[in-house]
């Protein structure tokens, strides 16, 4: 017998099919939608490419220290590239590598979890997982007035993962995890081919629809509070928290609706690569699709997960089908005689990819000029070897508008400036004026106008 506390199983199932076939939005903070801004003369956008697993970091004394040392041998202008970024040497005008930067809260964490906080900086020491916004979330509460969607959250594997292992970037208000995307013509299909052959009219009719089930299931959740336990109120909360999210993004596609996409050119996209034969192919079908995101000004916060931590997901595998390696997590542990070099080809490769992005950034204009020169990029990891959560491998790129000078390595005290401070000095620049960032002492010298 069904109880007057419970949900109509149709009303609930019809409810998840909403939010499922609708972007899944956390930490929006639009505002009112009926609200938009007009968009600057020149946009500003932030974007975040993740490897996990640190990188090949020979001692100073190691013969092969010269040549597959991630970092650079020499500070300033006149650093030279090692074997293992050698591929980004022709922009090395528009790009600063960074040393000496980390989260203090995670250098000692056991394992993978500093993955967990690379764009957060939250502290998850202890048994309690109570992590912290993420950057890109933050900037996406501003930066999403002048976009059709808020941010872009994409991976290899997709989804979430799980704690130390996770399988996003991304972290709302309250430090949960916001899903990935990644299935590639999927991602196209939704953000790019919105309408899928429908009319105006039909795909209005649709949203409607859409909004008047979500309506139901927020008016039935409400009266079930009232009779549940503070466990499950919880829960509940949690739940309709998602529900409110869908209904504003219901109504964001609404206002959309007849503001037609800027013309684009798909021709070159890839969207049937297989990450379990064709690694290069898949990374840069998602390389891609970011690229378009921003030439059509889809959103301007994006975030990408190559791969997730500790030998998990399809990433794993990419040293082994690329280079005929082994397997990445495997490959950093590995103590045999040459495994720095071994470490060095795969991060050489990962450069690779990550050039191919640069390249393409620099060179696809829209009105406003090269994308990359109004776009912050940051690249790196949240290890510098495996299981080190300190001076982490990350490079800043592109940002020419917005003042950046670049050409130089960098290595920053680490006991007075914390990767936090990057994020303040990031967040600024694209018009998100915040004074603090996690534990941010300050903004972050250099680079920064």
């Amino acid at each position: 017998m069904q109880k007057s506390w419970h949900l109509n199983r149709r009303t609930f199932i019809k409810g998840v099919g909403a939010a499922v076939l609708l972007p899944y939005m956390e930490c929006m903070g639009m505002g009112k939608l009926s609200q938009f801004a007009e968009a600057p003369a020149k946009p500003k956008r932030m974007c975040f490419v993740y490897f996990p697993n640190g990188v090949s970091v020979p001692g100073a004394d190691h013969k092969l220290y010269s040549q597959w040392n991630w970092f650079p041998h020499k500070t300033g202008s006149d650093y030279e590239f090692t074997d293992s970024i050698a591929p980004l040497s022709p922009f090395k005008k528009d790009m600063t590598i960074l040393g000496g930067l980390s989260h203090p809260n995670s250098r000692y964490v056991l394992g993978h979890i500093a993955g967990d906080t690379w764009l957060t900086g939250g502290d998850l020491r202890g048994n309690t997982y109570n992590n912290s916004i993420s950057i890109d979330q933050l900037a996406a509460q501003k930066l999403s007035k002048h976009t059709r969607i808020p941010y872009l959250t994409l991976s290899t594997d997709g989804g979430v993962g799980y704690k130390s292992r996770a399988s996003t970037l991304s972290f709302d208000a309250n430090g949960r995890a916001i899903p990935s995307e990644h299935r590639q013509r999927e991602i196209f299909e939704r953000y790019f081919s919105p309408n899928n052959g429908a009319t105006t009219k039909e795909r209005r009719k649709s949203l409607q629809q859409d909004k008047k089930i979500v309506d139901l299931v927020l008016e039935d959740s409400k009266s079930l509070k009232k009779r549940l336990g503070y466990n499950d109120k919880s829960k509940l909360d949690e739940y309709m928290t998602t529900l409110n999210q869908v209904e504003e993004q219901v109504k964001r596609n609404e206002k959309w609706l007849d503001v037609p996409m800027k013309d684009f050119d798909a021709s070159r996209l890839n969207l049937d690569t297989d990450a379990t034969v064709d690694p290069e192919a898949y990374l840069r079908s998602t390389l891609d699709l970011m690229i378009l995101g921003f030439e059509t000004d889809l959103t301007r916060v994006m975030t990408y997960m190559m791969a997730r931590e500790d030998g998990l997901g399809l990433g794993d595998a990419f040293p082994k089908l690329a280079l005929n390696l082994s397997g990445h997590h495997g490959m950093t542990h590995d103590k045999k005689a040459g495994y720095q070099e071994r470490l060095g080809k795969y991060d050489r490769w990962l450069s690779k990819q990550f050039a191919y992005f640069m390249d393409r950034m620099k060179n696809t204009r829209d009105a406003h000029g090269s994308l990359l020169d109004n776009t912050l990029v940051l690249y790196g990891s949240a290890c510098s070897s495996t299981h080190n959560a300190n001076n982490l491998p990350l490079i800043l790129a592109g940002g020419k508008n917005m003042g950046l000078k670049h050409g130089s390595y960098e290595v920053f005290d680490a006991k007075h400036i914390h990767m936090s401070n990057l994020f303040v000095s990031m967040l600024n620049a694209v018009g998100v004026e915040v004074e603090t960032f996690a534990d941010s002492t300050g903004a972050l010298p250099a680079v920064f106008n």
